[in-house]
């Protein structure tokens, strides 16, 4: 959840630090420091709150020159937010210094049995306790005199000596006096790179830290230690002193991570879809066979043809992209599907058929319950397919196959363009099974030329963003918010109600449209806007009787219509259109609006929209 970045070479390292906790200030912290060699001296810079007004004021004031240094961004899990728990953290000598992400889960007990023997913490924080593991490890070998010039340094074989304590996750770094040209990495459940340049080597737990340096990285395992210097680098395992090193290629430029003129990156996330869904669907149309190809999937039309049951996992808005895959490939292709909360599967003992595919999606690919539910139905014997957009990711790569997204980085903490890429390579993918069963080729096609259309019919529902900020006006005082669908428009309600809460901190909630009678009813009132999806479809004039529910309380309606509905202008308050598409793909068009009266509610409350409180974007910790 927090970042992590580190460098060693020729230049200065404050100002790359600096730089890089800036590229991964969308991942959500509260606090920011570094940590930086200068021949004698360890220099820790730490402060509570935003960088530019914490951080980087205190190294104008205090600077701190050195050619190697690590730095991080925390997001608290350990202790509130405060100069002290901020990190890097020092061990007992303050010769050695930490920054981690995760959580050690048996901190506790490590601290207790370190008190014992003599050492005083000055935080509250579990990753203190592994920097004076790692310090005390360290001090037991130079006393053995174990160091080793033909085998790993000694800071390399405290840090792997006192992981082996270790219970929990953790993507760290740690640099010392007495090593002063290496950096040491390792991770579990926390991603690391390495960026690979000439005379320098990086470190960041996300590629956007990296790609204005080098767009050559090694993404590492779990159990992955590694050794950095300005002049290579090696990497062992926890498990057998060996490791698998792959050298990748970041996939998107420095400019892709930029705003490009946006007032926001949510902003430019949202107009970027036309181009996001058109990456999706590149390559994957099939019109002469009207059906879908996928190049990854690693499965044989047999394997796919025997599937009986699809379980989906996900989190947040990827859950909701699997609900509108639920409806999809049961409407299409007649298999029965199952979308869980990857949080809570990994601990339930969920049956699960022989011929089950599990299917899990996740934007970044770190994501910690995706990828521990992932891990458990490999464990089962299934086979796993993964939709993730990021390439090397690590449920990328664990996957038995899947659907890469090309939707470029997504920096923005609320998730807008991953959203329609994901839901965009799921209706290919209900084409495709469907196409193996029942669904005949006249209606394959349909949907097929209906995606085709999608980016351009985007297009014309951005042109209508001084229509949708209107609307923001006139509702955003609101303290409470309903969102209504039918069918597959229900995740759509769903998904239009979290990127509210999330960026504007109203109260929003999401329902079945005929589900408000049954309670959450109560709740409505002349100051409670409800934002109803009404496609013209068969379900047409239920949503409209479900309407009229809602304004005989009184409550504010806003429509989301079909171009040329006309009649809804007599039932809502306020009307905004989508242009007319088919039913499978209507919630790719209904979710845009969405998205943008959401960022500009929150824009004209005065909300950090980029970087909303509390969240993270990729949530690494349990």
């Amino acid at each position: 959840m927090c970042g992590i970045i580190g460098y060693v070479g020729k230049k200065q390292a404050a100002p790359i630090l600096l730089e890089g906790l800036r590229r991964l200030e969308y991942r959500g912290y509260d606090s920011a420091g570094v940590a930086i060699l200068r021949a004698a001296d360890l220099l820790v810079r730490k402060r509570r709150g935003k960088i530019d007004e914490g951080l980087a004021p205190l190294l104008k004031d205090q600077p701190a020159d050195g050619l190697i240094g690590i730095g991080h961004t925390r997001w608290a899990t350990h202790g509130p937010p405060s100069d002290e728990n901020s990190h890097p953290h020092h061990d007992a000598s303050g010769r050695i210094a930490v920054v981690h992400n995760g959580v050690i889960e048996n901190y506790d007990r490590l601290k207790q049995r370190l008190l014992a023997a003599g050492h005083v913490f000055q935080s509250a924080t579990d990753t203190e306790v592994l920097a004076h593991l790692v310090g005390e490890r360290f001090a037991k070998l130079k006393q053995q005199g174990q160091a080793d010039v033909s085998g790993p340094t000694l800071l390399t074989r405290a840090v792997t000596a006192a992981l082996r304590e270790v219970i929990g996750t953790y993507g760290l770094a740690v640099i010392s006096l007495d090593e002063p040209g290496t950096i040491v990495a390792a991770r579990r459940g926390s991603p690391l790179i390495i960026g690979i340049a000439d005379g320098e080597h990086f470190l960041a737990s996300d590629a956007n830290a990296l790609v204005a340096h080098t767009r050559q990285v090694v993404y590492l395992n779990d159990y992955d230690v590694a050794t950095i210097r300005a002049d290579g680098f090696e990497v062992i395992s926890l498990g057998t002193d060996t490791a698998r090193v792959q050298i990748s290629q970041i996939e998107f430029s420095a400019e892709a991570a930029e705003k490009g003129g946006f007032a926001h990156y949510m902003l430019k996330e949202i107009f970027e879809q036309p181009r996001t869904v058109e990456n999706a669907l590149r390559g994957r149309i099939d019109f002469e066979e009207a059906t879908a190809k996928f190049g990854g999937l690693n499965l044989t039309p047999a394997e796919l043809r025997a599937v009986d049951r699809i379980v989906i996992a996900a989190c947040g808005t990827s859950w909701h992209a699997g609900l509108v895959g639920e409806y999809l490939i049961e409407e299409l292709a007649h298999i029965p599907v199952e979308v869980e909360y990857a949080s809570e599967f990994r601990y339930r003992n969920a049956p699960i058929e022989k011929n089950t595919l599990f299917l899990v999606i996740t934007q970044s690919g770190e994501t910690a319950d995706t990828l521990a539910a992932m891990r458990e139905a490999r464990r089962r014997g299934h086979k796993v397919l993964a939709i993730c957009n990021v390439v090397g990711s690590t449920i990328a790569r664990e996957a038995d196959g899947g659907i890469y997204l090309h939707a470029g980085p997504e920096i923005g903490v609320a998730s807008t363009k991953a959203f329609t890429s994901q839901v965009t390579a799921l209706t290919l993918l209900a084409v495709l099974l469907g196409r193996m069963r029942m669904l005949s080729s006249a209606h394959g096609h349909q949907i097929l030329k209906a995606l085709e259309a999608i980016p351009r019919q985007i297009e014309s529902i951005l042109q209508q963003d001084a229509r949708i900020q209107a609307v923001a006006k006139r509702f955003h005082q609101a303290e409470d918010f309903f969102f209504l669908g039918r069918q597959v428009s229900f995740p759509v309600a769903l998904e239009g109600a979290l990127k509210l809460k999330e960026i504007s901190y109203i109260h929003a909630e999401g329902y079945p449209a005929a589900e408000m009678k049954h309670g959450p009813i109560a709740l409505l009132d002349e100051k409670t806007p409800t934002v109803i999806l009404t496609p013209k479809d068969a379900m047409y004039d239920k949503v409209v009787s479900n309407l009229e529910v809602v304004r005989a309380r009184k409550a504010p309606v806003i429509a989301i219509a079909t171009e040329g509905d006309t009649a809804i202008k007599s039932f809502a308050d306020e009307v905004i259109y989508v242009p007319a598409t088919t039913g499978q793909t209507f919630p790719l068009l209904a979710i845009v609006p969405l998205q943008l009266l959401a960022y500009h509610i929150a824009v004209l409350r005065g909300c950090d929209v980029d970087k909303p409180r509390n969240l993270a974007k990729s949530v690494t910790v349990e």
